[in-house]
């Protein structure tokens, strides 16, 4: 425990740090309101909006494919699967969380990509829907797995109660037990929306670096975290204004996913309470 929140406030300390030299350089305004972010090139620009347009195009086209799926998983493994199915199915779609994220970057520019392109004339080799897509891929066995966990702990009473008044299995599921587990749903929805936030290594090498508003899906774009590692990769001096622009991009990624986790664990304990 100690461990963790002297991490966490040393990561805050950096962060702030180089963040606060950052704003010496680049104002507010230009940074917070601007719409061309260009800081390697001449003339530089800082706008945050083009990155923050990529990361909220992958974050949300994940979540609109991995959510429905997500949840269907959960109510097949939690009312459906029998014992056996459900001893190797649900472990099988946790495994798929643990794989390294560049492997499901290689995954998506080698096999996504080459097969959306016979299907979708225009895409790029580099593009925003085979990030979203390999990115639902992932943050799929986490919704999976939390609404699975909150259906199991829902009352079996409420169950029970439904199935002695005559209603079948699809109405117990949606008139009762999806809205009942809604909170923890929600929880885990945020959760998996955060960790699409702050993703990298597979957007980088499957959305590309271009920085974009157009919300077109069909061509390459740049997250804040593709961004930082572009910075990372040496060829930005040390102590220059784009190197500095790093840590003002990681400190609002940094934001961003500690608003969703704290929404995430807020309706968590809201649900319990409310099934206490």
């Amino acid at each position: 425990m100690v461990v963790t929140v002297l991490t966490t406030l040393s990561v805050l300390g950096l962060l702030g740090k180089e963040t606060i030299s950052f704003f010496e350089f680049v104002s507010f305004k230009e940074f917070f309101l601007g719409t061309r972010w260009e800081p390697l090139l001449v003339p530089k620009s800082f706008g945050i909006w083009p990155l923050v347009s990529g990361t909220m195009m992958v974050a949300v086209g994940a979540i609109a494919i991995a959510v429905p799926s997500g949840i269907l998983a959960a109510v097949y493994l939690s009312e459906y699967a029998n014992g056996k199915t459900r001893s190797w199915l649900k472990p099988a779609l946790e495994v798929l969380a643990g794989v390294p994220t560049v492997v499901y970057g290689y995954f998506a520019l080698s096999f996504i990509t080459p097969m959306l392109k016979q299907w979708v004339p225009g895409l790029q080799i580099f593009n925003a829907l085979s990030g979203a897509i390999v990115v639902a891929i992932m943050v799929l066995p986490m919704i999976a797995s939390l609404t699975d966990d909150a259906l199991q702990a829902l009352p079996k009473s409420l169950k029970e109660g439904a199935y002695s008044l005559g209603a079948t299995s699809f109405e117990v599921m949606k008139d009762i037990l999806l809205p009942a587990a809604r909170g923890r749903i929600l929880a885990a929805v945020l959760l998996a929306f955060s960790r699409a936030v702050g993703e990298t290594m597979a957007v980088t090498l499957a959305a590309g670096s271009t920085p974009r508003m157009d919300w077109n899906y069909l061509e390459s774009i740049q997250t804040m975290t593709a961004f930082i590692v572009q910075v990372s990769l040496g060829d930005t001096p040390s102590g220059g204004v784009e190197y500095l622009s790093a840590f003002a991009v990681g400190a609002l990624v940094f934001l961003m996913t500690m608003v969703l986790n704290g929404l995430g664990s807020y309706f968590i304990v809201k649900s319990a309470k409310e099934l206490s």
